[in-house]
């Protein structure tokens, strides 16, 4: 099994120069490492829908953690 903090894992490929593709991320832990479940704890936004249904597709279980939103915040 592998636990992935989804904030984490994104913002440190970022912070190489690099865009992580999360289908063969998924593969190179099944191939790699014999990961037979994946799951990522990952915010809910609702409108993210069609990340998580990739996501799903291919092969992490979703665990959705409660996400804040400032008022004011230009991110």
């Amino acid at each position: 099994m592998a636990f992935i903090d989804s904030q984490n894992l994104n913002l440190a490929i970022k912070e190489q120069g690099w865009k992580l593709d999360f289908k063969r991320f998924r593969k190179y832990l099944q191939d790699k490492y014999g990961v037979t479940k994946a799951f990522i704890f990952i915010g809910y936004i609702p409108t993210q829908q069609s990340l998580y249904t990739a996501l799903q597709d291919y092969g992490y279980i979703l665990v959705f953690k409660p996400t804040l939103s400032f008022k004011g915040r230009n991110d």
